[in-house]
Formats: C-alpha cells, sequence, structure tokens
C-alpha cells in the first residue's frame, strides 16, 4: 500500500468517526431537546448525515452504487424541512389587532389570528 492509499484510508477513517460521533450528539438533542423545533432541526441534520456516511461508504468501496440514493435523501430531507418550517410558521403566527370603528383609543381593538 503507498503513502497517497495509507492517508486515504486514515482521513477515511476519520469522517467515518466524525459522522458517527455527530450522530451520538444528534440524537442528545433530540431526547433533550427543549423545543419541537430543536428536534425537528436535529432530524434533518441527521439526514445530511446519513447522507454523509453513504458518501463515505461509497468511497471506501470506490462504487458509485450510493450515489441516487444520496441524492433522493437529499430531496427528502429538503422538503421535510421546508414542511417543518410552515409548520412552524403558521402555528407561531402572532395575532394582529384589527382596530374596532368609532371606538377612541389604542386598547380597543380586537385581536384576530393572520390569515389562514
Amino acid at each position: 500500500m503507498s503513502v497517497l492509499e495509507q492517508i486515504d484510508r486514515i482521513l477515511l477513517t476519520a469522517a467515518v468517526v466524525l459522522v458517527l460521533a455527530a450522530g451520538l450528539l444528534l440524537l442528545v438533542r433530540i431526547w433533550r431537546g427543549p423545543s419541537m423545533l430543536d428536534r425537528a432541526i436535529s432530524l434533518d441534520v441527521i439526514a445530511a448525515l446519513i447522507i454523509a456516511g453513504l458518501g463515505a461508504k461509497s468511497a471506501v468501496a470506490l462504487d458509485s452504487f450510493y450515489f441516487p440514493i444520496m441524492l433522493v435523501l437529499a430531496f427528502l430531507g429538503f422538503t421535510g424541512s421546508v414542511g417543518i418550517a410552515r409548520f412552524i410558521a403558521v402555528r407561531d403566527r402572532p395575532a394582529v389587532t384589527v382596530p374596532t370603528r368609532g371606538a377612541p383609543g389604542p386598547d380597543t381593538g380586537e385581536t384576530k389570528e393572520g390569515p389562514q
């Protein structure tokens, strides 16, 4: 084995170890996350870590079989994060104050939710 192959193998091993460590930390964030948004972001990052792990496996095996799978996972991760963002944006929409006619003062107004 040449020096370049040894360096390549060491770097790939380090990449796999870092992906596994990041996965463990993300599992802790999912378990202890103070809000639902933290958990959702952690799940999205885990999808990215799965893609990175498949890329590392593909590099170790010198096989391009996993590239279409990585592309589909990236698309699913993107659409999932957009869906979560839209859900949280609707759920956390601030209340809109609509002033009533003929009533003086800033405190008179009814609160309504934003557009549906």
